[in-house]
């Protein structure tokens, strides 16, 4: 697990004028991302608009992603199939891809038990020859494991070994002790608490693309114990990862933009429904980005 940590953006979702997946895009997207130097890169999850693709789409992205990066970062995939078998299926086409993790998303069931999660993600897990992480955002999802949960988890099935944990630095911090130690953890959220985060043992985190070269300077300074540097830097890009992250769907809006900007691209296409940026919004996005050059 020692290889697993680091910045891995997680790919948006691309689409066309006509609302099909952008291949073209996609391929620039994690071209562009990988000219920063990241450590890996990601797919699958709720910025890649997962609720919105189908199973066809979800492992067209993989496969794509998968090709474009061939072998220079590891690929982490996750993956939100809504029942055991089909998660299964998807952790097994993840690995015959060449994948080196991947991460279960909850099943959309908002009153699920935490022992009814903890026996979901040890069924999808025994099944998997990969490592197994879990996406651990109830703000988001709307359902969660708790710490001790985590630490049960990890007991019954070892495998199960990288968290997802999106939240506060402070609750990373709790996780890692309460679980002593025994998962490899990322953070989420954009990346907003990067350098604390770190400081509260994470091994990485998996922003947006948007920021991801300023994201990969900041860990590689503290990673190189200059945290100094890692914090003045975090504090020029954290006005706009705090903007961008006011919800999904305002990362979605304005967070995609600003990649596409980045990348050149001249439209962004949204597959509906979908929140439409303001005038005010985009003028936000442009101060705060202002410094950032294309990709």
């Amino acid at each position: 697990m020692s290889g697993i940590h680091g910045i891995y953006p997680m790919l948006y979702a691309f689409f066309d004028e006509s609302g099909n997946l952008d291949r073209g895009a996609m391929r620039a997207q994690v071209q562009g991302a990988l000219a920063q130097g990241v450590h890996g890169i990601a797919v699958g999850g709720l910025a890649t608009e997962t609720n919105k693709l189908s199973t066809e789409e979800r492992r067209d992205l993989m496969a794509w992603a998968a090709a474009d990066i061939d072998g220079q970062v590891p690929l982490s995939v996750t993956i939100a199939e809504t029942n055991v078998a089909g998660q299964r299926a998807m952790a097994q086409y993840a690995a015959d891809l060449g994948a080196a993790w991947v991460v279960l998303q909850p099943p959309p069931v908002k009153g699920a038990t935490e022992a009814g999660l903890i026996e979901f993600y040890g069924a999808v897990a025994d099944a998997s020859s990969l490592p197994v992480g879990i996406q651990n955002a109830p703000e988001y999802i709307g359902i969660g494991v708790s710490n001790a949960g985590f630490a049960e988890l990890h007991r019954r099935h070892p495998n199960i070994s990288i968290l997802k944990a999106e939240g506060p630095a402070t609750y990373i911090n709790a996780l890692r002790e309460a679980t002593n130690n025994a998962y490899t953890l990322f953070n989420g959220r954009n990346g907003m608490e990067l350098v604390d985060s770190l400081r509260a043992g994470c091994h990485g985190m998996i922003p947006g693309v948007d920021a991801c070269d300023r994201q990969v300077a900041i860990y590689n300074a503290f990673r190189a114990g200059d945290e100094a540097e890692a914090d003045r830097a975090f504090a020029e890009i954290l006005p706009l990862l705090s903007f961008l992250m006011g919800s999904i769907d305002h990362l979605l809006c304005y967070g995609k933009r600003l990649t596409a900007r980045r990348l050149g691209f001249a439209e962004v296409y949204d597959r509906i429904p979908a929140l439409q940026p303001s005038d005010f919004g985009m003028e936000i996005t442009e101060r705060w980005s202002k410094d950032l050059k294309p990709f």
